[in-house]
Formats: structure tokens, C-alpha cells, sequence
């Protein structure tokens, strides 16, 4: 049993794509490797097979790995649902609500449960790869952390340090990190990778030497940028903020960014139709009125999100689309908008209320504690799918007896307005397959390329491994984590 843990100098530095790249690589070359992440904070999370909940990132990790989720591969996962509060899940399931004041504390017991769903990982398996969250530079976060160098030292596990060139400062990143950590710590460490490289790699010679004399730490190599990696989910909501432009001729699809939105991944199968461009919406602009469909996501604070779309003018966007015939799609949280009321009488979200919500469906929600986790399949607009619930609360209203999609167990999901221009679902990844897609394309008068979005994904990580084979010291990572691990 060996493992082998990555960490970086930041946020979205290309930790959870490393970890994945690596999985793969590992499996390619026929050794049992399975993910672990101790702690993350994403509002994109993947139901296991036993009904629990855990990082989507872990969740691309066990794929690239090909192996099954499980909830210790995420066993603490915080989702943010206001300014300073998140929902606290422990392998799997809702624990509690922890506010920014409590949080530091109440992380501390945690490590042990951590610890033992690493320790069963590592029983099963040749090598677990770890990430890291945000940087362990943030030394005013080290005390009880377990997420960085406080899981590294209780496991006894090899860190290698990644830093993301493309932003600028790696040097400075790296060697910076060193200066800051405490010498046990930085001990830990034992070596660094360069990620998203641009250009000729040999420019960057001096630089690469520069962090070897200075940090002590042997360089693993320099990762160009992969354009795969676009093709592959991403966990971390910042990348939304980059926005895309409308392409010419394209079938235009609109997405507002909403504070906590969650599980924005359900759009990533339309992305790469070649018919369809896909805008995600920043605060601040008008939801393009061009768009043939208005997707309206999933959100981890419905309630608080129904009030940040009104605030932004976005409610008038939908119903004017609404008005010239356009389609609306409503996904969990997103169907719960498009209703007539919203109501947390338990104070599940927030203080006890309730909100008005579009009107658009003739349904009303009332929150509850109870989390519906589960997989599902069936058909909707004439095409099958398979996805996963994940959501508190109870929809219903006159509009739910035309619903969107027929479960299998002849269990009925969601609903529709009268002329089906109006849909809500419950239902999360159910455009991955081809054929609902499909089918939802064709109602908007465009035909779809038929692509298997797994299987584009799949083929996305073989040429990430194959990369990271070709520009990392793959040898060296193994034989770090444990020498009986190079072939």
C-alpha cells in the first residue's frame, strides 16, 4: 500500500485534474488507485451507490481510476449555502450546519474519521492518490487543519507541491510556500510540478532551476497546457466566471450564474454539441435575448438564489423569454424557482420564510431536512437518460401531473406547463446520454451530433495520462509515494 498526496500553491491551480490525470495513468499501467480528497467545499457533488454524497471531483477521479464511488473518497465535504454558513457532510450524509465562527473547531474530531476512511482505501488498493485543498501557505488556516499538511503528517504521506504557471508568479508561489510553512511541515514535501505551461517549455529552464536552488524540493516536471482538459467537468464554480460568447448560427443556450449554484456540470454535455453554444450569464448582464432555452441550475440556497435573481432584474429576462415562446428548463433547484412559492418553514436554508417564486409552473415547494440521494433513469421528451437526484424538499401542484420525465419504477418526475415550454426536474446529469439530448434539441429545431458524453470524457483523461506520461516523471511520482510501485 502506498500514497502519494498533491497540494498546491492555490485555488484552482489544477489540483483535481493532476489527481485525475495521474489516476489514469497509474491504471494504465495496471496498478490497483483509488482517489481521496479529506476535505473539500463544492456545491458540485456525485451520489455514490450507496446513497451518499461526495466531491464531483473525487467523483472524475474514481472514473479515471475505473472504480466505483464511494463516500470515503470525499469523507468530509462542507457545501456552502450562505455568506457564512455550510452544510457539514460526513462520509456521505448531511451532519449539520456550521457557521464561519465554528467551523475551526468543529473540523478538529473530524480528522480521526478521516484517517479511517483513508486507512480503508488504503487496505484496498496499491496506491491512493491524494488532493489537497486551496494551498498550504494559508498558514492562518494550520491549526486543526485536515485538509493540507494536518492529514499529510497524521497519515505519513509524500506531498508533491503544484503550481499553475499560466497565472503568473510561479516561482514566487513555490519557493514563497516554502518560506512560510513550518519546517515540519515543508519537510512533507518533497517535490514540485509546473501545470498549464504555455509556449516553448525550454524558456522556462532558468526558472525551473531557480525553484530547485531555492526550495530544495527536485522538480517532477512541466505539464503544458492540456486542451482535454476542457472537455472534462469542473468542480470549482470560479471558472464560470470566464464567461463564453454567443458563436454565430449557433443554437444559443443561457445559464445565470446564481451565488450558490451547484452541480452547473448538467450543462457540460451541451458544450460539445457543435450546434450549440452554451452562455453562462455573470451578475450583472441581462440574460441574452437571443437564446432559444434559458436553463435555470441547481442552487445550494434556493431561496437566498431566488432573491439574487430577482435583485439582478433576471426574473424579467425569463418572463420576456417566456413571452416570445422561448423554453425554460428548471433543474432541482431551478424547478423549484419556476413555481409559484418557495417555503422553508424549518429554517433549512435560513431563517424560516418563504418567496415567491416565477410563476411560471403552477407548483409550490415546501423545504424540508430530509435529502432525496438516489440514481435514476427513464425518459422525457420521447428520449431515455440516466442521472441522480440530489435535493431537500417536496414539489407539487397541478402542473406535476404532466411531468417532465417517467422514471423507471413507473415513478413520475417533475412537471410541465400545458404547452411543455416550461419544464422542471429533479433529475441532475440527464444530458450526458444521447438521447434525451437529442430529443431536446430537436424540439428547439436543431439536431444534435449524437456524441456519447462518457465516452468524450473517457477518451479526454487517456489523453491527459498520456501527457502527463510524456512531460511528467511518472517513474519518480510512483516510486516517491512507494518504491515497489514502478513497474
Amino acid at each position: 500500500m502506498a500514497g502519494l498526496m498533491l497540494q498546491g500553491t492555490g485555488s484552482d491551480v489544477g489540483k483535481s485534474v493532476l489527481v485525475a490525470g495521474l489516476c489514469r495513468a497509474a491504471a494504465n499501467r495496471g496498478l490497483r488507485v483509488l482517489p481521496f480528497k479529506p476535505q473539500n467545499m463544492s456545491n458540485n457533488a456525485a451520489v455514490t451507490p450507496e446513497g451518499g454524497e461526495i466531491g464531483r471531483a473525487q467523483a472524475l477521479q474514481a472514473l479515471a481510476a475505473r472504480v466505483p464511488l464511494h463516500v470515503d473518497m470525499n469523507p468530509v465535504l462542507l457545501k456552502p449555502q450562505a455568506d457564512r454558513t455550510s452544510q457539514l457532510i460526513v462520509h456521505g450524509q448531511v451532519r449539520s450546519t456550521l457557521g464561519a465562527a465554528n467551523f475551526r473547531e468543529a473540523r478538529r474530531p473530524l480528522l480521526g474519521e478521516v484517517l479511517e476512511s483513508y486507512r480503508r482505501l488504503e487496505a484496498q488498493c496499491d496506491l491512493v492518490i491524494i488532493e489537497g485543498a486551496g494551498s498550504p501557505a494559508e498558514i492562518n488556516l494550520r491549526a486543526g487543519d485536515i485538509a493540507n499538511m494536518g492529514f499529510a503528517r497524521a497519515a505519513n504521506v509524500p506531498v508533491v507541491l503544484a503550481g499553475d504557471i499560466d497565472r503568473g508568479g510561479v516561482i514566487a508561489a513555490i519557493v514563497g510556500t516554502r518560506a512560510v510553512i513550518d519546517p515540519e511541515d515543508a519537510a512533507m514535501i518533497r517535490g514540485f510540478i509546473i501545470n498549464k505551461f504555455r509556449g516553448d517549455p525550454a524558456l522556462f529552464t532558468d526558472g525551473y532551476a531557480a525553484i530547485e536552488r531555492l526550495s530544495g524540493w527536485r522538480g517532477f516536471g512541466v505539464l503544458p497546457w492540456q486542451p482535454a482538459v476542457a472537455r472534462l467537468p469542473s468542480e470549482d464554480a470560479v471558472v464560470l466566471e470566464r464567461g463564453i460568447r454567443p458563436g454565430a448560427g449557433k443554437l444559443l443556450v443561457a445559464c445565470p450564474i446564481l451565488p450558490r449554484i451547484a452541480n452547473f456540470d448538467d450543462l457540460d454535455p451541451l458544450k460539445q454539441e457543435s450546434c450549440v453554444e452554451v452562455a453562462m450569464v455573470p451578475p450583472g448582464t441581462p440574460i441574452p435575448a437571443e437564446a432559444a432555452l434559458i436553463v435555470l441550475p441547481g442552487s445550494k440556497a434556493t431561496i437566498a438564489d431566488m432573491t439574487f435573481l430577482r435583485e439582478q432584474g433576471w426574473d424579467i429576462d425569463v418572463l420576456a423569454h417566456h413571452r416570445r415562446g422561448g423554453a425554460v428548463l428548471g433543474i432541482c433547484g431551478g424547478y423549484q424557482m419556476l413555481g409559484r412559492t418557495i417555503a422553508d418553514p424549518d429554517g433549512i436554508e435560513g431563517p424560516p420564510g418563504a418567496v415567491a417564486g416565477l410563476g411560471l409552473l403552477d407548483v409550490e415547494t415546501v423545504l424540508d431536512a430530509r435529502k432525496t440521494l438516489a440514481h435514476v433513469s427513464g425518459t422525457a421528451l420521447g428520449g431515455a437518460f440516466t442521472g441522480y437526484e440530489m435535493h431537500m424538499g417536496v414539489t407539487r401542484g397541478a402542473d406535476a401531473a404532466r411531468p417532465f420525465a417517467r422514471l423507471d419504477g413507473d415513478r413520475a418526475d417533475g412537471a410541465t406547463n400545458a404547452d411543455s415550454s416550461v419544464m422542471g426536474t429533479y433529475c441532475h446529469g440527464l444530458f450526458a446520454r444521447p438521447g434525451l439530448r437529442a430529443a431536446l434539441l430537436s424540439q428547439l429545431g436543431t439536431l444534435s451530433d449524437g456524441r456519447d458524453h462518457g465516452a468524450d470524457v473517457d477518451a479526454a483523461l487517456d489523453e491527459l495520462a498520456a501527457a502527463m506520461e510524456n512531460h511528467l516523471d511518472i517513474d519518480g511520482l510512483l516510486a516517491l509515494a512507494g518504491g515497489e510501485m514502478v513497474p
